[in-house]
């Protein structure tokens, strides 16, 4: 099987109460593959300026990415920095630099075009509808996006959901696209868009997963430490689409309940640290370990009758 993704790679400086990180390895495309690769292989598509290095190409190679399709140009990589204060649900941008970023047309190989799953993380909507044409092997395509292009480019995002099978954003912003206020009643008009699945990501009380059969919802995984919530969205993407693309199944409502259950595990580990310190250390061992805590801590027994 095969997944590929295209988004960003960054440079984050990060701030939370329990400390700061200057200069660390970051970005939704890199989020997303180091948790997909614990499942699949993965090719991962975004450019980088020159100030990118062998040591965060390795970071990738090392978990066996592909990074062939990484881009390099002349000039800086696109660069984030935010701060986070007691709710880490709410990250707060304090300098954005799109460097290279800001002239992106991906490029993608004859492989990337062939891989079995596509996600596109949140880049300008023409963008992510572009490679979702050219990628014509995707049987399972899927996609995240943010409210500043519910604002300024509505009816492109739109038309790009309309050609993905997924959509993961958070239970805020599908209410501003539906301008419904019921979540419920808003993810059943984004299905009508076109996608057959809307993740509603939910931060700190998990997420939940709405298709035509049914509703599914999962806590966040219980963790004494949480230090920096930065790429945990994309994290749970990664674990999320990563587990389908590694099952030869379909995606009936039973897998896709067990991926919602790995994406949460993925995410919950990467927000133990910062950045993605404690995925590069990750083992699937300690992942099939949480997992199998998860699914015993959100089981409920029948009850016998009386």
């Amino acid at each position: 099987m095969s997944l590929v993704v295209v988004g960003s790679i960054a440079f984050d400086a990060v701030t939370t109460p329990f400390g700061e990180r200057e200069r660390m390895l970051g970005g939704s495309a890199v989020h997303f593959s180091l948790a997909a690769s614990f499942f699949t292989d993965v090719r991962v598509v975004g450019p980088v300026g020159s100030d990118f290095g062998e040591a965060e190409l390795e970071v990738l190679a090392g978990r066996g990415i592909d990074t062939g399709d990484i881009e390099r140009v002349e000039g800086e990589t696109f660069f984030w920095r935010g701060h986070y204060e007691y709710d880490l649900n709410t990250a707060h941008t304090d300098d954005t630099r799109l460097g290279v970023f800001g002239d992106f047309q991906p490029k993608l190989s004859t492989d990337s075009k062939a891989a079995e799953t596509l996600f596109l993380a949140n880049i300008q909507p023409d963008l992510q509808r572009e490679v979702r044409e050219q990628c014509t092997g995707a049987q399972l395509a899927g996609l995240d996006s943010m409210n500043l292009w519910i604002e300024t480019a509505r009816d492109s995002l739109v038309r790009t959901i309309g050609g993905v099978d997924m959509v993961f954003i958070n239970d805020a912003e599908i209410r501003m696209l539906t301008e419904e206020p019921n979540l419920v009643r808003a993810a059943r008009a984004v299905m009508e868009m076109g996608p057959s699945a809307v993740v509603a990501k939910q931060g700190e009380h998990g997420a939940a997963l709405f298709t035509a059969d049914g509703f599914f919802a999962l806590p966040a995984y219980p963790l004494e430490t949480v230090v920096d919530p930065t790429g945990a969205g994309d994290s749970f993407a990664g674990g999320f689409l990563g587990y389908l693309d590694s099952q030869d199944r379909a995606a009936d409502e039973a897998t896709l309940r067990q991926a919602m259950a790995h994406g949460t595990v993925l995410a919950s580990f990467n927000v133990q640290e910062f950045g993605t310190e404690r995925v590069q250390r990750l083992s699937r061992e300690e992942i099939d370990e949480r997992y199998h805590a998860m699914r015993e801590m959100t089981a409920i027994e029948g009850v016998p009758a009386p």
